[in-house]
C-alpha cells in the first residue's frame, strides 16, 4: 500500500533544510543536511517533500502505465531530490505515483479498446501524426436509448406482430413476449454488470464477452454474433422488399403473380424476393463501402419513421374507439375471400332493371346468368361483410383470446359463425380463398418473434462515443427495453381487441384490399404504416452492414481466429473492406432463403447464444467472487444471470431444435479451433476462474482417499537430466512416456540442477523451457518442473517428494538407467540412483527403469510384429500385467504381441502354475501366451565365484573415491595384476582383456547353455566351497532399476596364455580350479547366492526372450546395508546382459490390477 506524505513549509521555527535533511536521515542513513546544499534541495522541492512508501514493486502484469515514462529525461527530474533515492533501482518497473495518476487523469477511450489494438494503432501510425482524439460527448438519450430503440422495433411489429397475436391468441403471444422480453431485460443486467466493471472500451458486446468469458468464448460467441447481426440485414432486406411488392408497388414484379395458384405464385415470389434483395442488398453494400457517414447521417431519418410509424398505431387505436374506419371483409360462410378482383361483397345486387350477378358470382360460376352452374359450396352458403376493425370497445377481444394454429394451405375461417360444407368434397377454387401460407406452431411463432427483441447491444457498441459509458448503458439500454417491452405488450392486447380474428389470422393483408394489416388501424393512413416501416427497415438493414463487418475486423485483429486475419485489413480510412464483402456474402444466403419467416429463427439462433453466454459471464464473474469483479452498477445477481442464461437455452430449442443444434455445432467448432489453432491470450477471463475453481474442488474430492485399483493407472513423474546448455539428454524417456499415458491422467517431467535459485533462475527457466518444448513435440500432455538444490541427490529428493499437489500426484518413477555409470569419475551417478531406488520404495512409488534407453522407439516407428516378454519372478501387484496392456494402446506397440514367463522352482507343479496363470490371465481380460520356466537347483558355479570376487575386488577400487586419476588407474591395474589365476570361460575373444572404465558390449555369448559353462565342485571336507542351491527372490529382494549395456570383465594370465574353458577335463585345468579355493574362501556367501541368481535368471531369459521387442522385468531392491550398493548395480548388470531393450519394473506396494469389474 502506497502511502503519501506532504512536509510543508510553515513560519514555525524549522526550516526546509532541517525537515530535508531529516528525511534523507530516515531513507538514506545520512546526517542531517546543513548549510547551502539543504537549502537548495528543499528550495527545488518547492518547500514540499514528497514521501511514497510502496510495498512489493514487482510488475505482475504488464499494464499501459508501467514503463510509460520517458526515460532519461524523467529518470533525471525524479532523481534531482534525494527523496527517491531508496528506489532509485526500481523506477524503471515501478513509476513514481504521480505519473501514475497523471497517466490515468489523461485516459481516453481509444477506438480499439484494448492494450493489443492500442499497440497496433500505435505501430501503424508511427509515420504519420495523429489527430487528436475528440472526448466523447453522447449522453445516455442520443448514445444508448434511442439507438437501442431503433434496432429493436423493427420489421417484425410492422410485418408479423398481428399475424401473430391471430394465430398465437392474445394469452399466447402476450406469453411469447413476456418470455422473450424478460430474457432480453435479463440479458440487459448482466451486461450492465458487465459493462460497469472498469473502463468500457469500444467494442462493445463482443470485447465485454470476449474479455469476460476468454478468447475461445469470446471468439465463437463473437462469431455467432457476427452471423447473427449479419442475417438481421438480410431479414431487413427481406422486409423491405415484402413491403415493396406487396403493398408498396406489386406491379413492379419480374415474376408476375397475376393468374398462378399455390406452389406456382409462392415460387415466383420468392423468386421476386431473391432478385430485389440482391439489388438491394448490392445497393447498400456500396452506400456502406462509398461511406458511413452518410448512413449515420440518415440514422435520425430512420429513427423518426419508426417512431412515427408506432405512434400512427396508437393513435389509430384510440380512434378505433370513437368511430370505426371502414376495412369490410367479405366472408363466403365462414371463409375469408381475397378481395381483389371483385367490388361488391355479394352474390347479386337489385339494380332497376333486376337482379344482377357480381363480380364475385363470375369467380365461382361459369356465367353471369342466374341459371349458371356454381361451386357447390358457393352455392349452399351466404356472402357476408363484416368490419376488419370493429374498434377497442366492439369486445372482440373475447374471440381473439385463445389461437387458432393452421397447416399450410388450410383456409383462414372465422371460427364463431357456421358454414354448410360436404367434410367428402375436395376444396375447389382455392385460389379465391385466403389460406395459410406455412403451418402455424407455437414454437415456430417464437423464433419469428424473437428478433423483434434484439438489438439491446447497440448501446454498448458505442460504447466508445459515451460521455460516461458506466452510467449510460445500464440506465439507458434497461430504459430502451421497457419501453420496447410496454409497447410489444400493449400491442398485443390492442391488436386483439381492435382487430377481427381472420383479419388478425391474414398475413399479407388480402382480405383487406392488400392493406398491410398494421396499416389499417392506423391514422391517419395506412401509407403512414407502409413508408415508414419500408424507410427504417431500410435504415436497420443499412446498421447491419455497417456493424457486422465492423465486428468481424475486431474479431480478425485479435487474432484470435487464424483463419480470419484477411478481414482485418481495412482502407486507408479504416473501413473494413474485406469484411463488408464477406458480410455481403453471408447476407446473400438469407437473401436466397427468400422467406422472413425461415430467416427469422436463424438469426434467433445466434442472438440467443450470444445473450446465453453474457449470461453465463455474469454468473461466473459473480459465483467464483474475482478480484477484479466490482461492477458500479448493483442490481444483479447471479440468479438472475442463472435464469436469463436457462431461458436463452430454452428459447433456443423452443424456436427450432435443429437450428439450435446447428448453431451449437458452429460455436462448439469455432471453440475447437481457436483452441487448437489459435494465438493464446490471457485476458483473466472467467473461464480461467472456473477452471480454477474446478481444479480445487477436484483436488479436494481426491484427498478423500486413494483411487479404486479399478481405476489405479500410472501418475508419472518422469526424471530427465540436462546437459550444461539445458537440452534434455534423454528424449527419448520422454516417448515412452508418451507410449505409456496415451494422453491419460498425470505426467510431471522434472530436472534437477545443482545450484542456488537465486544465481541459476534463469538456467532454470531454460532447462523449463527445454522441457515444455520437448513434451510439446513428444506430445506428452502434462507439467513440468525444475527444481534448484545444492546437489543432485537432494534435487531429486524433493522433486519426488514436492511433485504434484493434494491427491494429484505422481505413483510412478521413470528414469533411465545410469549410463556409464563404472566409470570412476561417475560414481557419484550410480549412488543417486541406488538412494532413489530406496526413496521410491520408502515412499511406496511404483519405479520404471528403461535400461537402454537409446534403442526405445520414438513416437513416430511402428512394430509391425514381434513380442513384449513379461518376465513375472515376484508378485508386484500386477505392474508386470498392467504396463505391457498399457504399451500396446499406443499404435507404436499395438501389433506386439504379449508373451508371460514365471519361473517354477524345484517342488513347483509346472503344469499346474501354467493352467491357474491362464486363468488368471482370463480373468483380467488381458490377451497374452503363456509359459512357465523351470530352474531346477544346481550348484554354483565356478564362474559365480569368479564373477563375484571381480565384483568385489571392483568394489575395493571405487571405494577409493579421493585418489587422483593417475592413481586410480594404477589401483585398476594392480586389481588386475592379482587377479591373473583367475578362471577363463570359453570363446576367450568374446571377453574382454581388462577391467574397463567405459560401457563395453555384452561379453557372454547367447548360445552358451548352463551345462556347458563349468564343472559343478563338490568337496565335502572344505566347508569353504559351499554348493549353495539357487536362491529364489523374495518379494523383499524384488526391486527396479534403470539400463544401460552391460559389461563383464575377464583377465588373462599375466604370461599372456589364452584363456582355457574353464570346464576342461585336464589335470591342469583341475589343479588350476583346487589353486583358486582360497581366494573363495573370503567371498561374501550372500553375494555369491546373488550373483548365482542373475546368471540363471539371465541365460533363460536371454534363451526364450533374445528376439522380444521388449522385455519387463522384476527389478530386485538395493541392499538394506549400504555397503554394498556397487555389488547391488553389478548383479542388476548381469541380470538385463545381453538384453536390447529392458524396462526394469518395482511396484509401490498397492495392488495395480483387478479381476472385477
Amino acid at each position: 500500500m502506497s502511502q503519501r506524505f506532504t512536509v510543508s513549509k510553515s513560519d514555525g521555527e524549522r526550516r526546509p533544510s532541517d525537515i530535508q535533511g531529516e528525511v534523507n536521515q530516515l531513507f538514506e542513513g545520512d546526517e542531517p543536511a546543513t548549510g547551502s546544499s539543504a537549502e537548495a534541495d528543499g528550495s527545488a522541492a518547492g518547500g514540499e517533500v514528497l514521501v511514497v512508501l510502496k510495498g512489493d514493486s514487482i510488475p505482475k502484469e504488464s499494464s499501459p502505465f508501467i514503463n510509460s515514462s520517458d526515460a532519461a529525461a524523467e529518470k533525471s527530474q525524479q532523481y534531482d531530490g534525494k527523496n527517491m533515492a531508496l528506489f532509485e533501482e526500481e523506477m524503471d518497473t515501478s513509476p513514481m505515483v504521480s505519473s501514475l495518476l497523471s497517466s490515468l487523469a489523461n485516459y481516453s477511450n481509444l477506438p480499439q479498446g484494448s492494450k493489443e489494438h492500442e499497440e497496433a494503432e500505435n505501430n501503424e501510425a508511427e509515420s504519420s501524426r495523429k489527430k487528436p482524439v475528440k472526448a466523447p460527448q453522447l449522453g445516455t438519450l442520443m448514445g444508448v436509448y434511442l439507438p437501442c430503440i431503433q434496432n429493436i422495433f423493427g420489421v417484425i411489429l410492422f410485418l408479423r406482430m398481428t399475424w401473430l397475436v391471430g394465430i398465437g391468441g392474445v394469452v399466447g403471444t402476450f406469453v411469447i413476449v413476456t418470455m422473450c422480453c424478460t430474457t432480453t431485460m435479463l440479458t440487459a443486467i448482466s451486461m450492465s454488470a458487465i459493462a460497469t466493471n472498469g473502463v468500457v472500451p469500444a467494442g462493445g458486446s463482443y470485447y465485454m464477452i470476449s474479455r469476460s468469458l476468454g478468447p475461445e468464448f469470446g471468439g465463437a460467441v463473437g462469431i455467432c454474433f457476427y452471423l447473427g447481426t449479419t442475417f438481421a440485414g438480410a431479414m431487413y432486406i427481406l422486409g423491405a422488399i415484402e413491403l415493396l411488392l406487396i403493398y408498396i408497388a406489386p406491379q413492379v414484379a419480374i415474376f408476375p403473380l397475376e393468374g398462378l395458384e399455390g406452389p406456382e405464385a409462392e415460387a415466383a415470389l420468392l423468386n421476386n424476393m431473391r432478385v430485389y434483395g440482391t439489388i438491394l442488398l448490392t445497393s447498400m453494400a456500396t452506400v456502406v463501402f462509398v461511406g458511413v457517414k452518410y448512413v449515420n447521417k440518415l440514422a435520425l431519418v430512420f429513427l423518426a419513421c419508426v417512431i412515427l410509424s408506432i405512434l400512427a398505431v396508437y393513435a389509430g387505436v384510440i380512434k378505433t374507439g370513437i368511430d370505426a374506419p371502414d376495412f369490410p371483409v367479405c366472408l363466403l360462410g365462414n371463409r375469408t375471400l381475397i378481395w381483389k378482383t371483385f367490388d361488391v361483397c355479394s352474390k347479386t345486387v337489385e339494380t332497376a332493371n333486376g337482379t344482377v350477378t357480381t363480380q364475385l358470382w363470375r369467380m365461382f360460376c361459369d356465367s353471369p346468368f342466374l341459371n349458371a352452374t356454381c361451386d357447390k359450396y358457393f352455392t349452399s352458403n351466404n356472402v357476408t361483410q363484416i368490419q376488419g376493425i370493429p374498434g377497442v370497445a366492439s369486445g372482440i377481444l373475447s374471440e381473439n383470446l385463445f389461437g387458432t394454429y393452421y397447416e399450410k394451405g388450410d383456409l383462414i375461417a372465422r371460427t364463431n359463425m357456421d358454414s354448410v360444407e360436404d367434410q367428402d368434397d375436395p376444396l375447389t377454387n382455392a385460389n379465391r380463398y385466403v389460406l395459410a401460407d406455412i403451418a402455424s406452431f407455437f414454437t415456430l411463432l417464437v423464433g419469428i418473434y424473437f428478433p423483434s427483441v434484439t438489438g439491446i447491444m447497440a448501446g454498448s457498441n458505442r460504447s466508445g462515443d459515451l460521455r460516461d459509458a458506466q452510467k449510460s448503458i445500464p440506465v439507458g439500454t434497461i430504459a430502451a427495453i421497457t419501453t420496447t417491452s410496454f409497447v410489444y405488450m400493449s400491442s398485443v392486447i390492442l391488436f386483439g381487441a381492435c382487430i377481427d380474428g381472420v383479419v388478425l389470422r391474414d398475413k399479407f393483408g388480402e382480405g383487406v384490399h392488400g392493406n398491410l394489416v398494421i396499416g389499417t388501424l392506423a391514422w391517419p393512413s395506412p401509407w403512414v404504416i407502409v413508408i415508414g416501416s419500408f424507410f427504417s427497415t431500410c435504415g436497420a438493414g443499412l446498421q447491419s452492414l455497417t456493424g457486422a463487418p465492423r465486428l468481424m475486423q475486431a474479431i480478425a485483429k485479435d487474432g484470435i481466429v487464424p483463419a480470419l486475419r484477411i478481414f482485418g485489413h481495412a482502407k486507408a480510412n479504416g473501413e473494413p473492406t474485406w469484411s463488408l464483402l464477406l458480410t455481403a456474402c453471408i447476407c446473400e444466403i438469407g437473401i436466397l432463403i427468400a422467406s422472413l419467416d425461415l430467416v427469422a429463427p436463424i438469426l434467433s439462433m445466434f442472438f440467443l447464444m450470444c445473450y446465453m453466454f453474457v449470461n453465463l459471464a455474469c454468473a461466473l464473474q459473480t459465483l467464483l467472487r474475482t478480484p477484479n469483479w466490482r461492477p458500479r452498477f448493483k442490481f444483479y445477481h447471479w440468479a438472475l444471470s442463472f435464469l436469463g442464461m436457462s431461458l436463452c437455452l430454452t428459447l433456443m430449442f423452443l424456436c427450432s431444435w435443429y437450428y439450435a443444434i446447428v448453431a451449437m455445432v458452429i460455436a462448439g467448432s469455432i471453440y475447437k479451433y481457436i483452441e487448437f489453432a489459435g494465438a493464446e491470450k490471457e485476458w483473466g477471463d472467467g473461464i480461467r476462474g472456473l477452471s480454477l475453481s474446478a481444479a480445487r474442488y477436484a483436488l479436494m474430492r481426491l484427498e478423500e482417499g486413494p483411487p479404486h485399483t479399478k481405476n489405479w493407472r500410472p501418475q508419472l513423474l518422469t526424471l530427465v537430466s540436462t546437459d550444461a546448455e539445458q537440452n534434455v539428454e534423454q528424449p527419448r524417456l520422454l516417448s515412452l512416456t508418451n507410449q505409456l499415458k496415451a494422453g491419460k491422467g498425470l505426467t510431471i517431467v522434472g530436472t534437477a540442477l545443482v545450484g542456488t535459485f537465486l544465481e541459476n533462475y534463469e538456467q532454470s527457466q531454460r532447462a523449463e523451457q527445454a522441457l515444455r518444448k520437448l513434451m510439446e513435440t513428444e506430445k506428452v500432455k502434462g507439467f513440468c518442473q525444475v527444481t534448484v538444490s545444492s546437489n543432485l541427490r537432494d534435487a531429486t529428493s524433493h522433486l519426488i517428494q514436492a511433485s504434484g499437489l493434494g491427491g494429484l500426484k505422481h505413483n510412478a518413477v521413470l528414469v533411465s538407467w545410469p549410463r556409464n555409470w563404472r566409470q570412476g569419475d561417475e560414481h557419484q551417478t550410480w549412488r543417486n540412483f541406488v538412494e532413489l531406488v530406496r526413496e521410491t520404495t520408502a515412499a511406496d512409488l511404483a519405479l520404471l527403469v528403461p535400461k537402454n534407453v537409446a534403442a526405445f522407439p520414438s513416437n513416430g516407428e511402428r512394430f509391425t510384429e514381434g513380442h513384449i516378454d513379461v518376465w513375472w519372478i515376484v508378485h508386484d501387484g500386477g505392474m508386470l500385467m498392467l504396463l505391457p496392456f498399457l504399451l500396446r494402446q499406443h499404435k507404436v506397440w499395438r501389433k506386439c504381441k504379449m508373451r508371460i514367463f514365471t519361473v517354477a522352482q524345484l517342488d513347483d507343479n509346472s503344469i499346474q502354475m501354467k493352467k491357474d496363470l491362464t486363468t488368471f490371465l482370463y480373468h483380467l481380460r488381458i490377451d497374452a501366451m503363456v509359459e512357465v520356466v523351470e530352474m531346477h537347483d544346481s550348484d554354483i558355479s565356478a564362474y559365480t565365484y569368479e564373477k563375484t570376487l571381480v565384483m568385489e575386488q571392483r568394489s575395493q577400487m571405487l571405494k577409493q573415491i579421493k585418489m587422483t586419476r593417475t592413481e586410480r588407474e594404477r589401483e585398476i591395474q594392480s586389481i588386475t595384476d592379482s587377479s591373473r589365476g583367475s578362471i577363463r570361460r570359453k570363446n576367450p575373444a568374446a571377453v574382454t582383456t581388462q577391467l574397463s572404465v567405459t560401457e563395453e558390449p555384452p561379453a557372454a555369448s547367447k548360445d552358451e547353455k548352463p551345462e556347458e559353462e563349468v564343472q559343478l565342485i563338490h568337496d565335502n571336507t572344505t566347508p569353504a566351497s559351499p554348493a549353495t542351491p539357487a536362491t529364489p527372490l523374495t518379494p523383499a529382494e524384488g526391486v527396479q532399476s534403470p539400463g544401460a549395456q552391460v559389461q563383464m570383465t575377464w583377465t588373462e594370465k599375466c604370461d599372456g596364455e589364452p584363456a582355457k574353458p574353464p570346464g576342461a577335463a585336464t589335470p591342469e585345468g583341475i589343479k588350476d580350479l583346487f589353486n583358486m579355493k582360497p581366494e573363495w574362501e573370503n567371498l561374501n556367501q550372500s553375494n555369491v547366492r546373488r550373483m548365482h541368481t542373475a546368471l540363471r535368471l539371465n541365460e533363460v531369459i536371454i534363451k526364450k526372450s533374445s528376439e522380444a521387442k521388449l522385455v519387463l522385468l522384476n527389478m530386485p531392491g538395493p541392499p538394506k546395508n549400504r555397503t554394498g550398493d556397487e555389488n547391488y548395480m553389478e548383479f542388476l548388470e548381469v541380470l538385463t546382459d545381453g538384453l536390447n531393450r529392458v524396462l526394469l519394473v518395482r511396484g509401490g506396494g498397492r495392488e495395480v490390477i483387478t479381476i472385477y469389474s
